[in-house]
């Protein structure tokens, strides 16, 4: 028997990822009955874990004693009997032979593979790579870093108005820290919501005392004795005790090219049940385009869904396809903003508010909801859901009208 057959004897489910889809789908697979070889290939060393805790619960557990945000217990993490490969990357995927390189030289055969590489922080070149007082935040050694940083600063700008860098400010404004965030867009979080939601957020972070310089163009680093300068297209050069860059990600999308995948959009391509363009490859979370929508969403719903989803139908191609709509959330301060559905052009927003909640409701031509954002309103979202699963037609002046019951409509 060749080198080659004894290998893929040997092979089972490949998962290459530790994070939270690599997680739910490792876990899926054994809920779903599958004994066989289970592999996870990933470049930390820790056990699965959450991502939303780490710019929010994580930053301002100031004792450390929150602990790994772990998605499994211990005991729940060893009775998966993972093969784990860590810290470890995969270097490539050969199709022809079923066959994932690692970077220290060892194979792994696969009879099927998960693809569940994430993403990467987005930096600028130069002086933001290196400079000790400009971080990022992505992993829970990120968090563990800023968390020490921020307990000695003072000052603290954000580059990136986005989710991640208002949920780092809200963090740091409740430890007393000064806040200033820049964005080069004219508003905040501009890519996923509209204009009325960007100037709620705008108001809300000035009301807790953050510095917000949107429209802010180019943006300069330079270093000051040890401490970072930034110099704006509309502000002069300010030094800070510490810099976040929260710009976006870079998906991790090499392998996936590097073994012939279709990518497009900036995603792996694959259908409702994850599977990619080569029969035997799955992909989920962050670089899976959404097989309805075709975008990447990077959500801790769609992580763990549709990676739930996918691991069904890799061992039972009957099993129904993933079809949920966007959400994600965010807490910043004492605010539950939740975010149904993606932006379209042409849609007109209707708001409705009372005393403890704020809801805006974008909706079509034809008065049918396209996207929704709440604040500290989650029953309306589930309503939502709903709504944009049935293509409801809604009446605007029943939307807007605090004493009108949306109940009535579910």
């Amino acid at each position: 028997m060749s080198q080659n057959q004894n290998q893929q004897n040997d092979a089972g489910i490949v998962i290459i990822g530790g994070g939270q889809a690599g997680g739910w789908a490792a876990k899926t697979l054994r809920d779903s009955g599958y004994n066989g070889k289970l592999s996870v290939i990933s470049d930390e060393p820790h056990d699965f874990y959450e991502r939303p805790p780490l710019s929010k619960a994580v930053l301002l557990d100031q004792d450390g004693q929150l602990g790994l945000t772990r998605l499994f217990t211990e005991e729940a993490v060893a009775a998966l009997d993972i093969d784990w490969h860590r810290p470890l990357r995969a270097e490539a995927i050969l199709p022809a032979d079923k066959t994932v390189v690692l970077n220290n030289g060892e194979t792994l055969p696969y009879r099927q593979l998960l693809i569940a590489t994430g993403g990467r922080p987005r930096r600028p070149e130069g002086l933001w790579q290196s400079h000790p007082k400009v971080l990022t935040l992505r992993s829970w050694n990120d968090a563990v870093q800023l968390r020490t940083q921020l307990a000695q600063a003072k000052t603290l700008a954000i580059v990136g108005g986005g989710w991640i860098g208002l949920e780092i400010a809200a963090s740091a404004r409740k430890m007393g820290v000064a806040v200033t965030v820049f964005e080069r867009q004219s508003a905040l979080c501009l890519r996923s919501i509209g204009a009325e939601v960007s100037q709620a957020l705008l108001e809300l972070h000035q009301n807790q005392g953050v510095e917000v310089i949107c429209g802010c163009g180019e943006i300069t680093l330079n270093d000051d004795n040890g401490r970072p300068q930034l110099k704006s297209e509309l502000t002069e050069s300010q030094t800070f005790d510490l810099v976040v860059v929260g710009i976006g990600v870079i998906l991790n999308l090499e392998l996936a090219e590097q073994a012939g995948l279709t990518v497009r959009n900036g995603g792996i391509v694959v259908d409702d049940q994850g599977r990619t363009s080569d029969p035997s490859i799955f992909a989920v979370g962050d670089v899976a385009l959404h097989s309805q929508l075709g975008v990447c969403l990077q959500s801790w719903a769609y992580a763990q869904n549709q990676a739930v989803t996918t691991a069904r139908s890799m061992l039972d191609a009957g099993q129904p396809g993933y079809q949920e709509d966007a959400w994600l959330w965010s807490d910043q301060y004492s605010e539950n903003i939740q975010i149904l559905g993606i932006p379209a052009s042409g849609s007109h927003c209707i708001t409705r508010e009372d005393d403890h909640s704020k809801v805006y409701f974008y909706l079509n031509a034809d008065n049918q909801l396209v996207q929704m954002v709440a604040f500290n309103d989650a029953r309306t979202i589930k309503l939502g859901k709903r709504w944009l699963a049935a293509q409801r037609v809604l009446d605007p002046a029943q939307l807007s009208d605090p004493s009108f019951s949306l109940m009535a409509l579910k």
